[in-house]
């Protein structure tokens, strides 16, 4: 396959590089260039901002992987210069989009965000950021119809990554693992090694790309199983690194996914890896957020 990642060198994205190389596929890169240049030196590169993406005009790819698509206008953009050069667009979303964060059990087509009106297309808050992942999937939706797929994604944990990083880091270093939220918490995550792996299949529409549901005391006695005798749990941290008060939205309807083909690793093989990847010198990134 002829793939065209947007992004590529950073978090979720290199593993998404790591996993199409693994299994033969031809990727283009287009970023800016600036985050981490030296990898993957046998990738074609094509370099250029998201607000002038004049570098796309040329080439034609069976799918594009939209690892950087925040802004609206941006995936406008692309959007319009890729419409008949690419066979499939898959975009990486998020479970924020959903309005409803209360109610378990929701599948993908449960009530989205709105866009506020006096919002505007080329900025970006963090306020802004589910409603601007609703507005990115329906442009997108109406430009390539079945030929688009929103992935939404939560938590996404494993090296170079930074969701639970505090957790790899405590457990690798012989400290204490730390949560705001109680024991009782839902929650649900994916190993990005999967997600990646996911993100090459041929999908179409909206999809939630989560892990089952845990109660924050079940993950964290999984997470404390891989080393010998971690250090007592401390639920009453001074920081809340998870803000997960919104309970509904760790509860979903993850079959759709798992159907189209989502394969997840325990919570232990995550856990052991991300504390072997801490050992070998490596630092959790700090939260988007």
């Amino acid at each position: 396959m002829k793939l065209l990642v947007l992004g590529g060198t950073k978090n979720l994205g290199r593993h998404v590089v790591e996993a199409a190389l693994r299994d033969g596929h031809e990727v283009t890169l287009f970023n800016r260039g600036t985050t981490n240049p030296g990898l993957f030196p046998e990738v074609r590169r094509l370099t250029g901002d998201r607000a002038d993406p004049s570098a796309l005009a040329v080439g034609e790819w069976d799918c594009v992987i939209d690892m950087s698509g925040f802004l609206v206008r941006d995936v406008r953009l692309s959007a319009e210069l890729l419409r008949d050069r690419v066979g499939r667009y898959t975009y990486m979303s998020s479970i924020a989009v959903y309005a409803d964060r209360k109610t378990p059990g929701q599948d993908e087509f449960g009530e989205l965000l709105p866009w506020p009106v006096d919002a505007l297309d080329n900025e970006f808050t963090m306020d802004l950021y589910g409603s601007s992942k609703v507005r990115c999937e329906s442009l997108l939706t109406a430009t390539f119809g079945d030929r688009t797929a929103a992935v939404r994604s939560g938590f996404v944990v494993g090296p170079y990554n930074p969701d639970f990083g505090n957790w790899g880091t405590a457990l690798a270093t012989g400290n204490r693992m730390e949560s705001a939220a109680p024991p009782s918490q839902p929650v649900q995550y994916v190993d990005a090694r999967d997600l990646a792996d996911f993100l090459l299949l041929e999908l179409s529409g909206p999809i939630n790309v989560v892990g089952p549901t845990r109660t924050m005391g079940e993950l964290a006695a999984a997470w404390q199983s891989v080393v010998p005798e971690p250090a007592p749990m401390d639920w009453a941290p001074a920081v809340d690194r998870f803000h997960l008060a919104d309970e509904g939205l760790f509860r979903l309807d993850n079959s759709r996914a798992l159907a189209a083909g989502l394969r997840l690793r325990a919570d232990e093989e995550s856990a052991r890896d991300y504390v072997a990847w801490i050992q070998n010198g490596n630092i959790a990134p700090d939260p988007p957020h």
